[in-house]
Formats: C-alpha cells, structure tokens, sequence
C-alpha cells in the first residue's frame, strides 16, 4: 500500500541553525501516528514541510503518494489540517468558517461538520475573536475533519481542551481510523499518546531518535527494581552486572533499572537478605522523557 507520509533525507535549515536533520519516515495508512519531541524538536517545521507551507532545504517528503512541492495543491485537497497555532478570521463566526471551507472545498453537504459540532459543544454563532481558545480549537477541529479526508495532520490538536472534550477527540481519532483515515498526531500529551497512538516517532533536535509501536515500546523499556535488606548494602555489589546500573542506594534501600536479563541481579539479591521486592517496567512517559534527555545520534534519522 502507498504510504500516507514518506520523508527521504528531509532537512530544513534556517541559517546555521538546523531544524530538521536528514529526516526519513515512513507512516503506513490506517493508523494513529504520534509524533513527539520537546519544544524546539522539529515537529511543526516537519508538518509545515509536509504541506508545503515551508520548502526543504533538501531532500523529499510525500504525502498520499504525492510529492508534497509539486502535488501540493491535490494533497490539500485530501488531508485535514490543524494547525500548531490555529489562526481564524476574528469577525467571523464559526459557522462561517464551516460554510467558507465547504465552499471551498465544494462540499455540499453540511450534516457531518453540523454533528462534529454538536459533539464537540462548539459554539458557532459568536466571532471567534470572542471565543476561548478552546472553543477556537474546537472549531479547528470540525474544519479539519468536516470532509471526510484521508489523512488528518494535526499539530497538538487538543491545546486548550477540557478532559471531556479530549476524550472526544480520541473516540472521534479512532473512529476516522477504522474507516480507513490516517491519523498523524504532534502531541505533548503523553497520556493521551498511550492511549490512542498505534505507532510513536520521537524527534529531538531535528533528529528522528526511534520509531515504534506503543506495545514495542512498553516491551523496551526498562525496569525499576527496588530492593531492602536486613542490613545496610554497598552499590558496588550490583554495578557490575551487566544491564544493571544503580539509581540510588541508601543504607538498607536500593532502587536499581535493569535493560537486560533479570536473572543475575536476583541472584545477588537473593544472597544479602532481602526483606523487600518489588519489580516493575518503566511508564512510557518515564520512557518518553528519557528519550528527551538523552542526547541526539549524530547520524542520519531513519525509522518506518
């Protein structure tokens, strides 16, 4: 199948600064896509490029199959998109944004941007300079879904939402994806990512540092161990295990993460009395936030 997004050597820089560094992704059709990255990542520059509202400073970006600069009147024609910093007209109301976009996009029939509204409680007969930002957003999200398109890019769509209506947001992401969309998804909301994403993208710096499934990731990560003793333990006799490194020792107390086999640590454990165990693998946002901190590979980004 033709892959709804597909980067090659994608790279955008502003000066000396380089924002997006020999990106290659793949995002197959079907599927909620999370992409994820700190403040400063790469992620808006990379949907901008996408859309061709930036152009690279090399490499290629399609989207649908199409190549994002030459086809990019087409490709607009069947995504949805919601911008990072939605902007609307401010004396306009929403529901003359809803008839302005379907006007342009030669929609005639208003029942689904009608039901989106409904369920997302938005309010549509005010101008939107007197709205929240949550109830801008929400109009933003009934224009981005209102045509039934293939492909959803939505740059942190839930800014400014209340819980409810971001559980909204994700029954309404799942369902569009059963009908055969594609979800792309920059979020900061890493609760939200661990329960919607079917695949994640971590971006850092411009650099793509992994990409994976939610269920691949929680397998990676790594486990937290933490141990008591009868008497006090020196954190020497575990740092030499290999896939062991100790994260805090205090007296009787130790609380180590492990990558590898658990096997050997337990083996230790179980020769200096312990009176206390317990074992668990990392949260993915301990994981996530790992990624974050960690510095970004010199070398090319590649991920499917």
């Amino acid at each position: 199948m033709t892959a709804a997004i597909k980067t090659s050597g994608l790279c955008k820089n502003y000066g000396p600064t380089r924002a997006v560094i020999e990106l290659d992704l793949v995002v197959e059709p079907g599927q909620v896509f999370a992409f994820l990255g700190p403040n400063g990542a790469g992620k808006t520059t990379t949907i901008r490029m996408l859309l061709a509202l930036q152009r690279p400073s090399s490499g290629r970006a399609a989207v649908l199959g199409l190549d994002s600069g030459k086809d990019s009147v087409e490709i607009h024609r069947r995504i949805g998109y919601l911008p990072g910093e939605l902007t609307l007209y401010p004396r306009m109301t929403g529901q003359q944004h809803i008839g302005w976009h379907a006007r342009a996009r030669g929609l005639r029939d208003l029942s689904l941007a009608a039901a989106l509204a409904e369920r997302f409680n938005a309010v549509l007969d005010r101008p939107t300079r007197e709205l929240s930002k949550g109830n801008r957003q929400k109009i933003g999200l009934v224009l981005a879904f209102m045509s039934r398109p293939e492909l959803l890019v939505l740059d942190e769509p839930t800014s400014g939402l209340d819980p409810l209506m971001r559980s909204e947001f994700a029954r309404l992401a799942r369902e569009v994806v059963a009908e055969g969309a594609t979800v792309f998804w920059s979020s900061h909301e890493l609760d939200e990512v661990q329960r919607l994403a079917d695949r994640v993208a971590i971006i850092k710096q411009g650099r793509l540092l992994t990409t994976e499934t939610v269920e691949g990731l929680r397998e990676s990560a790594p486990q937290t161990v933490h141990a008591r003793f009868t008497r006090p333990v020196a954190a020497s006799l575990f740092a030499g295990i290999d896939g062991v490194s100790v994260t805090s020792c205090d007296g009787c107390a130790i609380q180590l993460q492990v990558t590898g086999a658990i096997g050997p640590l337990l083996r230790v454990i179980a020769g200096h009395d312990p009176v206390d165990f317990t074992c668990r693998h990392a949260g993915l946002d301990e994981l996530f936030l790992a990624y974050y901190r960690e510095p970004a590979a010199p070398e090319s980004s590649h991920a499917r």
